[in-house]
């Protein structure tokens, strides 16, 4: 984890412009959005990364907690919401601290690929003290494991193709091929469930669980689940 921790702390070419990069969190915040359950919830995005559109989220709750691992960004993301008192900024290392069953609604999205097994236990774990015993958790963009990534490029480009960045996203993907994130795609590879073998995971950790009808995001090739806890 720590090896993609670094590389999404750093300068990359995952979005292929600052339009590619705004239509997907844009498209995120107002998925998750959807999902708040009142204008006073408590919502907490594990692993929110640039969470350019946070704000939409926070508008629908009465407050939105951005966790983020990779310290640049943390530092970014507190800048960006500083003048915005429902939003507050911090690292997993200060989840100890939260009181337990204090969220009405943990969001974790396009983070378990990157995750092994027992880390993601782990954290299902720590998600199971901080919910409410009424409280929701989402686990989304959840890669099926004959997924391949050619479908990921298509739906890449019907994206770029409908927001007026085919081009660069063209032109994106032949620089990913050679870039940091394909070397360590290949070299440790990412995480991939079906939907049983996710679902056994949210079991064993306190949940009842069920996939949800679509996913969070862009890509409806990949997979988000609903849980609350048992």
């Amino acid at each position: 984890m720590s090896d993609w921790i670094s590389f999404w702390d750093t300068p990359h070419s995952i979005y292929v412009n600052a339009r590619h990069r705004d239509v997907h969190y844009r498209i995120i915040a107002e998925d998750l959005r959807r999902y708040v359950p009142s204008p006073d919830a408590i919502v907490m995005d594990y692993g929110c990364g640039e969470a350019l559109h946070a704000d939409l989220v926070a508008a629908a709750a009465g407050r939105l907690i951005l966790v983020e691992a990779a310290p640049g960004v943390v530092k970014t993301l507190a800048a960006r919401f500083a003048a915005n008192p429902k939003i507050e900024v911090t690292s997993p290392e200060n989840l100890p601290n939260v009181p337990d069953h204090s969220i009405d609604l943990i969001v974790m999205h396009s983070v378990a690929q990157y995750l092994t097994g027992d880390a993601f236990d782990t954290l299902l774990a720590t998600f199971r003290r901080l919910l409410k015993t009424d409280g929701l958790l989402i686990v989304g963009d959840v890669i099926p494991p004959d997924l391949s990534t050619l479908a990921d490029i298509r739906s890449l480009l019907r994206l770029a193709w409908t927001n007026g960045f085919f081009g660069a996203a063209l032109l994106g993907l032949a620089r990913t091929v050679t870039s940091d994130y394909a070397r360590l795609r290949t070299t440790l590879g990412l995480a991939r469930y079906d939907a049983e073998t996710l679902l056994a995971k949210l079991t064993a950790a306190g949940f009842s669980g069920e996939r949800a009808a679509s996913n969070i995001g862009h890509n409806q090739a990949r997979m988000t689940f609903l849980a609350r806890p048992r």
